[in-house]
């Protein structure tokens, strides 16, 4: 994980510097059930360009969250899954979920988000 030793001032001050951004947050919730492809993180993450997406995730797996699996085969393919470190931040983040769709949603969001 790219640390600032010193430099947090809590611990939600160091989990923010590993989740913060729009995406990052949505891409765990992805991964949480199955490894995907590139594409459908993309088609999943409606709104998300390319060049971000592909940002976050080697952001991701340079903080130990995501693994990043490259298959030796033609046409290449690449699959993302969460690390155990990963899994771990995802519970970490279901109560913030659970508190936006009891108090944002109305509890009308599907399950899990």
């Amino acid at each position: 994980m790219t640390r600032r030793p010193g430099a947090y001032v809590c611990g939600i001050d160091a989990a923010m510097d590993v989740i913060g951004g729009r995406w990052k947050v949505l891409i765990l919730w992805a991964l949480h059930e199955r490894a995907c492809r590139f594409g459908e993180l993309r088609r999943e993450l409606t709104g998300v360009t390319e060049k971000v997406l592909a940002s976050h995730l080697r952001e991701l797996e340079e903080d130990g969250i995501v693994h990043r699996e490259a298959f030796d085969e033609v046409p290449p393919r690449v699959e993302y899954s969460l690390t155990p470190l990963g899994y771990s931040l995802n519970e970490a983040l279901a109560p913030l979920g659970r508190w936006g769709r009891t108090n944002l949603l109305g509890d009308a969001a599907p399950a899990g988000h």
